[in-house]
């Protein structure tokens, strides 16, 4: 008797079984979480795609700057080019007229010795003939 008790007991136990639907708590929610995975996706491309467009805008913004500098390094070498130009010419011009000056000392300086070398000729020439 035991033993039919048992087998009308599990064969109780299996057509209930059956006859039950199970429940599906977790097929809704998978469509919601691959929603907020695409959403979350999305949005972490949208940030990257800002992220690349605020660095793209600062590398510009120091190319210009750097452009800017080279530009003004430039001027500043064209005013300090033509700056040192100017005292080269005016060096340069000094030179010469300490040149010509120095030139006409010893023009003067020749021809003071030219004469005296005339003179002493002729006292030479006026002692050999008082010789004579």
């Amino acid at each position: 008797m035991k033993q039919s008790l048992l087998v009308a007991a599990l064969v109780a136990l299996a057509v209930s079984a059956c006859g039950q639907k199970e429940e599906q708590t977790a097929m809704p929610e998978a469509p919601k979480a691959v929603e907020a995975v695409k959403e979350a996706a999305s949005d972490a491309a949208a940030a990257t795609a800002d992220a690349a467009k605020d660095g793209a805008a600062a590398t510009a913004d120091t190319a210009g700057s750097a452009v800017d500098a080279a530009k003004e390094a430039a001027g500043n070498a064209m005013e300090a080019t033509k700056e040192g130009a100017a005292a080269a010419t005016e060096a340069v011009s000094e030179a010469a007229a300490d040149a010509k000056e120095a030139a006409g000392a010893a023009v003067e300086a020749a021809k003071e010795a030219a004469g005296n070398a005339v003179e002493a000729a002729k006292e030479s020439a006026d002692t050999e003939a008082k010789k004579d």
